[in-house]
């Protein structure tokens, strides 16, 4: 098969393959087989070109329902991984953290600055400088352009031989998905492993000295990582564990161990104090992700003898698995008694919320959230769980109000666009609705179902010229982004299908 010519084609065919190989977690490539740092990285594939890329990817883990969609963890990642990257030198590179709805022990950079940690590493950890660590590690990765570096390595022959493969990947994640896209994905992960693509060990020791001063500059104490890499190696020699999936992609050997003790060391930092978020946001994980036919109960019940004994946070997952469990009724005084006890913790007080709620009283729900909402204003998680009840208690016009104010200033994840849609529908403004569905849809990646929601919202009648202005130069946006021969079919098409409408 003969590859496209236009430049960004080849680079998603290329990146997909690294990208495939890197979540898969393969072998090591030989040290020597590190590009130069001359390497024709940069030209083969641009920022914006990985970007694409790596966003593609994560609608695909989005669609096989691996991300975890929880605002108060996603809101906790993110605000870690950003104290972290602000550190960073590189100031043009985008950086996106999920968690990603898996027990085992992983974490992984992406194309495009793009990284997933695997809620089974986190509950891992046992302090947030550890988790840092992981988190400064993998965002070394991206800064130093590894994957980039890697693509640039690999023979043009092994990118023909697998090209018409990850096309039929392409085409089927650019129509929404399916089987055939499905099967490419399983061949392409078959084929990854034969490939061997994966960090050299250049890779490896570059992204832990160029993390460990992220983390020293950030707060952290850098003895995290060194730390948590000795947890790895106690888990590899473990003979009742599986080898964990990131010391496939990420082996731990004494020698590395020892060598980030001894940077570690030469880093004069005072840490700052842990976050209250790290402790409260781990068991929340835990509670969120028991696996299916287990009670969550069951563990706080063996851990909490005396309530008085227990940390806040054991505290906070105990009443947190009573309301999974159904029975917010007892988990309410709980969430009281912490919420009084520290009303600077946010997560005390959307839980409360969330109890009352559940447990049929409307009315003490929207007072905690409205209440929480004035403490943290613009506070994403805060704004969601207040929007989400006032859409249940059938107010779906504020809601759809303070959605718009938190989004207009926080760039919203692609289930939080998709919530302001359906708070401008149940609120009755239909144009509104089509037009964040599009952001939806562009989040995910999929541009032609944006063009498609974008026409919907212009066919609306009577929509007010600021909406109708709004619509078009986002239209045109989408249009500029997409292949020229792409982009003229699918906007004629959907023209001719808003105008069918509008008759």
């Amino acid at each position: 098969m003969k590859i496209p010519s236009f430049p960004l084609f080849k680079a998603l065919l290329s990146a997909t393959l690294a990208s495939l190989v890197l979540v898969g977690g393969v072998s090591h490539a030989d040290p020597d087989d590190l590009p130069d740092i001359g390497s024709p990285a940069q030209a083969m594939l641009t920022l914006e070109d990985e970007y694409q890329i790596g966003r593609m990817i994560v609608r695909g883990l989005r669609d096989q329902d691996q991300i975890l969609e929880d605002p108060e963890v996603t809101e906790y990642i993110r605000s870690l991984g950003y104290k972290l990257s602000s550190q960073a030198h590189d100031g043009t590179q985008r950086f996106n953290y999920f968690m990603v709805r898996d027990n085992s022990i992983n974490a992984f950079a992406l194309p495009g600055g793009f990284i997933g940690v695997n809620s089974g590493l986190l509950l891992k950890t046992r302090n947030e400088s550890e988790l840092a660590g992981v988190l400064a590690h993998e965002i070394s990765h991206v800064t130093q352009r590894h994957i980039a570096r890697s693509i640039a390595a690999q023979s043009r022959s092994s990118l023909v031989s697998t090209a018409a493969m990850l096309a039929a990947i392409l085409v089927g994640a650019a129509a929404g998905g399916g089987d055939a896209a499905m099967a490419g994905v399983a061949a392409a992960q078959s084929l990854a492993i034969q490939q061997q693509i994966s960090f050299t060990r250049s890779n490896e020791a570059e992204a832990d000295r160029v993390g460990l001063g992220l983390l020293a500059r950030s707060g952290f104490d850098p003895n995290g990582m060194p730390a948590f890499f000795e947890t790895m190696s106690r888990l590899a020699g473990s003979s009742e564990l599986n080898i964990p999936e990131m010391l496939r992609t990420h082996p731990v050997s004494g020698n590395r161990i020892a060598e980030t003790k001894e940077r570690a060391a030469q880093l004069d930092v005072k840490p700052e104090p842990q976050s209250a978020s790290y402790a409260i946001t781990r068991e929340r994980l835990r509670v969120l992700s028991t696996p299916a036919g287990e009670d969550p109960r069951a563990y706080y019940a063996a851990t909490i003898n005396n309530e008085p004994d227990a940390t806040s946070a054991q505290v906070y997952g105990k009443a947190l698995a009573l309301m999974m469990a159904g029975q917010p009724d007892k988990a309410v005084p709980i969430f009281e008694r912490l919420q009084a006890a520290d009303p600077t913790i946010l997560q005390y007080h959307t839980a409360l919320g969330q109890a009352q709620l559940q447990a049929g009283d409307g009315a003490a729900s929207l007072q905690t959230l409205k209440h929480a909402r004035e403490l943290f204003p613009r506070n994403v998680a805060v704004t969601i769980r207040y929007a989400e009840t006032l859409m249940q208690k059938g107010d779906s016009k504020q809601a759809h109000e303070i959605l718009l104010d938190l989004f207009n200033t926080v760039p919203p994840t692609p289930e939080q666009a998709k919530l302001t849609a359906q708070a401008a529908n149940a609120a009755g403004d239909v144009a509104d609705s089509y037009y964040y569905m599009s952001e939806y849809h562009i989040l995910s990646g999929d541009l032609l179902l944006a063009v498609s929601q974008l026409q919907l919202a212009l066919a609306v009648p009577k929509i007010s010229e600021v909406q109708r202005a709004r619509f078009e130069a986002r239209l045109d946006e989408i249009q500029q982004a997409l292949p020229k021969r792409s982009a003229r079919r699918t906007i004629e098409a959907s023209n001719g299908d808003s105008r069918r409408r509008a008759n």
